[in-house]
This record gives structure tokens, sequence and C-alpha cells, in this order.
């Protein structure tokens, strides 16, 4: 007899802002830290770095629970080949947007789903070009101490007050600056053999 019973949907992230973006899926979910080295391999690109650590961190949390769909994403900022990770301090932030003021930057953001029982595991990027603003030591000052965004691939909290850092987005996956790509994630979990807009879903 085939099983119908849904698997549980994790998100492997402890992200407020994915766990937001999620939740508009309407779909029950929980939450667990995939507990992965982040740091990049020499040479590596910004892109694979996303996708090898989207990947990384869904297989973590796969592996402690593999009857579950296992969301792992992650962004990196692409400034000319060149990875740009979180801040962590007001100092790198500071560093981080001189460096990218009157700049295009790449935020390579990355989603993968993996479930263990299945064997299903695929991976797919986002990438969104920002135009940044030639901004003044002032305005990055005011910008930082009103968001602290020291959680944020290249110090862009584009929901809140950094939308005024940019002067372009170009992206085809409208919340991917945000931290999970909601299209590219829908496309995946359908593939998982997840059902979304299926008689029973959560209203």
């Amino acid at each position: 007899m085939t099983d119908t019973t849904p698997r549980p949907l994790i998100l492997g992230s402890t992200s407020p802002y994915r766990r937001e973006l999620l939740a508009r899926l309407r779909l029950p979910f929980e939450v667990a830290a995939p507990d992965v080295d982040e740091t990049p391999q020499a040479g590596e690109a910004p892109r694979d770095l996303a996708c090898r650590l989207a990947l990384a961190k869904a297989r973590a949390v796969a592996a402690r629970h593999p009857a579950a769909v296992v969301i792992g994403s992650d962004q990196v900022a692409d400034l000319g080949g060149r990875p740009l990770g979180k801040p962590g301090t007001h100092e790198r932030a500071v560093a981080q947007l001189r460096q990218m003021r009157g700049r295009t930057v790449v935020f390579q953001t990355a989603v993968a789903v993996v479930c263990q029982a299945t064997g299903f595991a695929e991976a797919d990027l986002a990438p969104v070009r920002v135009k940044f603003r030639d901004l003044t030591d002032d305005e990055i000052e005011t910008y930082l101490r009103a968001e602290t965004p020291y959680d944020c691939a290249g110090s862009a909290k584009s929901e809140g007050l950094g939308i005024a850092l940019l002067e372009s987005i170009e992206n085809d996956d409208p919340t991917a600056l945000v931290g999970l790509p909601l299209i590219r994630t829908v496309r995946l979990l359908r593939a998982a053999g997840l059902p979304l807009l299926a008689a029973g879903a959560r209203p």
C-alpha cells in the first residue's frame, strides 16, 4: 500500500528573513540550524559557493531528519567575482558598502531541496543584479545605525532602509534578494513531491 502521508517540511536555516518568506507559502514547517562551515574554498566563485552551501545546509539537516523534505539556502554578494559575506561588525559593513558604492553587485542566492528518504537533492540559483548609488560616508553611517544589517550578505537589507542605497534591481524571482527565491523554491518542492495549491492544503 502506498504511503500518502505528506512528508514534514523543514527550513534548514535560522534566518528570520527566510522564515518569514517561507511562511508565505502557507505550508506547515519547522526550523532547524544546519551547523555548516561557510568558509569559501580556495578560488571558489561566489555562485558556486552559494550553491554548495545551500546543498550542504539542506543535507546536514536531512541527515538528522531523513523522512523530511529540507530546504537549504545561501546568499553571497558577488563583487567582480569576489565573494562578500555577512559583515558581522560595523567596521566591516562600512568597508563593504564603501567598496560597493557606485558599482553593480550580483547577489547570488541559491536554494536547495533535499529528501534523504527518496534520494531527492537539487539546487537552483537566482542571481540578482543590484546597482548601488554613489553613497557618501554619512549615508552609509546613517543606514548602518538604523538597520544594523550585520547578518546580511554584503550589508544590504533591501526590505528595510537599504532600498535607499540602490539605483536599480534586476532579477526574475522577486524574493531572492531578501534571501529565499520563492519561485525556485516552489519548483523544487513540487519536484520533491510536496504539493502546493492542492486540495486540502493549508488555506
